[in-house]
């Protein structure tokens, strides 16, 4: 059966207009990301104010000393911040390395939905291993694992699901993102109500329980999916072989580059260290080169494209992704959350950025489509530049407020309300809008290896933030503050200039449906 036949069946039943298909994958990445988020909300505090509080961590908590000494052997002496900081970085940029195999085991050898059926059982393991202290980063590292073969394979079903230039497909991107941010808000309310209030492991636990849910609703709604072909040759044997070589083999990747190549680089002189370093950026352009040459002249241009907006993409994550960060810091230490008689969990914080996303994403559908009619609307890559430009100019706010404020002094939700709808704003410029980009001009064959390259800018993002976050303590408020304005406007100038060579590029691919927008 051809990929169409398949699409046109999953088409032939439709709730609102669309697939039921997207209402189950809708469902169960709602369920996912509310397993994500309610634990990420917890994260930092839970680092910061208790674990690695303890005297007695370095004995009890199993790989701490490993892992703190391997960070130490490159940026010094840490202190418990700056090393929280850089868990998290490392954490949620692991989080977004791994689709990248994810991918490719689903593209090459198990297909989409065991690799989401997979992601979904790892996570909910690391989920309640969080509730056991000594178990915190083996939890963390089966976290990561499953979100490697959810991620990217729950998100191309989404594009699965509809022809090639059928309009939906970009409203149906802004609806799962919807569904992506129906659970980011609750997660907070909810898992973050109970770990500050009753104690961290029962947000921990909540969070596993919400991915459990997740796991029960795609099985029951996998009649509703396209249709998978089945892959020659793929024996049962061989295809838990290869889930046992992805778990252990990445595994195995991900610990020598945490612990071990930071040990053996701080045996190395500071220039053999660099020379080095050189030495492998360079191979490693060389090799990706030789693979691009390798591939048809259509499928680079489309590749090349999507390789320019990734490396910028790194630097809008890099100061996006402080909300769950330094941002949560601000939130618990310098924010009042007094509010109608009652004290608010400072993670409740980490639900309005969804809930502006719901409130603002139809605002911004009408807008874009009033655009279209009078052939005003941006093309996407415009819109990804405005969207970090619009980050950028958010933390502006924090820089006022930050001028007046002293370490311990606590000012109106408002100032973190207010960076967190315009930081919004352009998340949705840019985030929704990237998703449906990579559907429709990377290669069908490569369509989930593809979505993982996009989610891998995410890696070296989410570690910036990690790294920008070490600063915190080290630097004033209004200086960090203005740090973060800097990164994130330049990364958008730099967008708005590419965006007309990056347009022509894809041109091809845009004549069906010439903005990401328009159908959304």
């Amino acid at each position: 059966m051809s990929v169409e036949h398949q699409r046109g069946s999953a088409k032939e039943r439709t709730l609102f207009g669309h697939p039921i298909g997207l209402s189950i994958l809708f469902l169960t990445e709602m369920w996912e990301r509310f397993s994500y988020y309610g634990m990420r909300s917890l994260l930092v505090l839970y680092m910061v104010d208790y674990l690695f509080l303890r005297p007695d961590v370095g004995r009890e908590v199993l790989g701490f000393n490993a892992i703190k000494g391997a960070l130490e052997s490159v940026f010094g002496p840490l202190a418990s911040q700056p090393l929280s900081s850089q868990i998290y970085g490392l954490y949620t940029a692991f989080v977004y390395l791994t689709p990248f195999f994810g991918g490719m085991l689903a593209d090459k050898i198990i297909g989409r939905r065991r690799a989401v059926i997979l992601g979904a059982v790892l996570m909910a393991m690391g989920h309640f291993l969080m509730a056991i202290e000594s178990a915190f980063f083996p939890a963390l590292l089966f976290l990561i694992l499953g979100n490697g073969a959810f991620k990217p394979n729950i998100s191309t079903q989404v594009g699965g699901l509809y022809r090639q230039g059928d309009a939906r497909r970009d409203r149906a991107f802004t609806i799962f993102y919807m569904g992506v941010n129906l659970g980011a808000f609750f997660s907070p309310l909810v898992c973050g109500t109970l770990g500050q209030t009753l104690g961290w492991h029962y947000g921990f636990g909540a969070a596993g329980v919400g991915m459990l849910l997740g796991l029960a609703l795609y099985l029951w709604g996998q009649r509703y999916l396209v249709p998978e072909p089945v892959k020659p040759g793929i024996s049962p044997a061989k295809a838990a072989r290869s889930i046992a070589i992805y778990i252990i083999g990445v595994a195995a990747g991900l610990i020598l580059l945490l612990i071990g190549l930071p040990y053996v680089l701080s045996l190395m002189a500071a220039s053999l260290r660099t020379g080095l370093l050189l030495c492998a950026a360079v191979v490693s352009c060389v090799l990706f080169w030789r693979w691009m040459r390798s591939l048809p002249e259509e499928d680079r241009r489309s590749i090349g494209a999507l390789v320019i907006l990734c490396a910028l993409n790194i630097v809008f994550w890099g100061v996006y992704e402080q909300q769950g960060n330094t941002m949560q810091l601000w939130a618990d230490r310098n924010t009042d959350w007094h509010l109608l008689g009652l004290n608010i969990p400072s993670t409740w914080f980490q639900a309005f950025n969804p809930f502006i996303i719901f409130a603002m994403a139809p605002v911004l559908n009408i807008f874009w489509a009033w655009q279209a009619k009078r052939q005003a609307e941006p093309s996407s890559v415009v819109k990804m530049g405005l969207g970090c430009l619009l980050l950028g100019f958010s933390y502006v706010i924090m820089i006022i407020v930050s001028a007046g404020t002293g370490p311990d002094e606590q000012r109106s939700v408002l100032w973190l309300l207010s960076t967190t709808f315009v930081l919004t704003l352009g998340e949705l410029y840019l985030s929704p809008v990237g998703l449906s980009f990579v559907t429709k001009v990377a290669p069908v064959r490569m369509a989930s290896m593809m979505m993982g390259v996009w989610y891998l800018s995410s890696f070296f993002g989410n570690y910036l933030t990690g790294f920008l976050g070490t600063f915190w303590e080290k630097i004033p408020r209004i200086s960090f503050f203005l740090l973060l304005t800097i990164m994130g406007v330049l990364a958008g100038l730099a967008i708005l200039a590419l965006s007309r060579p990056i347009n022509r590029i894809v041109a091809k691919h845009e004549q069906t449906d010439s903005t990401v927008g328009k159908g959304m």
